[in-house]
């Protein structure tokens, strides 16, 4: 991630996935705002410039992540005994995202844009309005996002 991957006016990160995928994911104004200072702090300036560094400014490797999950296992031993991971996290955000928001949302909020599959996932769709949603329901916390264009919420017309 980048210094120009982060909007945090409106909430988003740019995400660079397998494939060669690019999209923006929804993310807390909390989150948002804390990468900005993080960045800022540790040296980003340029648009390029990582927005995960160390304190010399050096932008994190895979195995910083490695290393920090191996630390959070060393402290936590509830965590290596049941498995969490990152993809442990991903997994189960997912589930919550989908039984409470639907399928569509989910996959819209996993990034799986695919049309692989059932025909049926072709017509089930979600926007980043429908994703901020579920983030905003998720975290507690409102998302520049979340409403839709006229500011009712799930799409409501007016009365």
């Amino acid at each position: 991630m980048r210094l120009q991957d982060l909007d945090v006016e409106r909430g988003l990160l740019q995400l660079r996935e397998k494939g060669g995928t690019v999209r923006w994911q929804p993310i807390s104004a909390q989150l948002a705002t804390s990468l900005a200072q993080h960045a800022a702090v540790r040296g980003a300036v340029l648009p390029t410039d990582p927005l995960l560094r160390y304190r010399n400014g050096t932008a994190l490797t895979g195995r910083r992540y490695d290393e920090l999950w191996r630390r959070i296992d060393a402290h936590l031993p509830w965590v290596a005994a049941q498995g969490i991971t990152a993809h442990w996290l991903r997994h189960t955000t997912l589930t919550w995202v989908e039984r409470h928001f639907g399928y569509g949302t989910a996959r819209a909020y996993a990034g799986h844009t695919d049309t692989t599959g059932p025909a049926t996932t072709t017509y089930i769709r979600a926007d980043l309005r429908a994703v901020a949603a579920a983030l905003a329901a998720m975290t507690g916390q409102p998302h520049p996002l979340a409403q839709p264009a006229g500011g009712h919420p799930r799409g409501l017309a007016k009365p």
